[in-house]
């Protein structure tokens, strides 16, 4: 399994970091943004929020690869309209995709890598 992290900023607004969450809650979502997440190979994507702080945590199988998955992404049904929606809650350039708008998160602690001492 890959994982990946990301953070994005929302704009520092109450009412639209509410909004923002209700648009991303499971009963208001558009059913075509998850279907497309799935479709590409996307095992589990959670949203996390502190603040203005957003963190995606992304877990794909291993042979995932990111930027085909993402590119075939912004050509599905109503993902470039959505892009456009939630745009206006976020900190990012008009017109950009989600792969554009997201910021990867370089992993600097993994605990399964060290070795354990007695």
């Amino acid at each position: 399994m890959k994982r990946y992290c990301q953070a994005l900023e929302l704009k520092d607004d109450p009412a639209l970091i509410r909004e923002y969450e209700y648009w991303h809650s499971a009963e208001h979502i558009w059913p075509e943004i998850p279907a497309g997440i799935r479709a590409v190979g996307i095992r589990e994507m959670a949203i996390y929020r502190q603040g203005t702080h957003l963190f995606m945590l992304v877990e794909a199988d291993d042979d995932f690869d990111w930027d085909a998955a993402f590119g075939r992404l912004a050509t599905m049904e109503r993902q470039a309209e959505w892009e456009d929606f939630v745009a206006r809650f976020q900190k990012a350039r008009p017109g950009s995709t989600s792969s554009e708008k997201w910021q990867r998160m370089a992993p600097i602690f993994q605990l399964s890598e060290i070795k354990e001492t007695k």
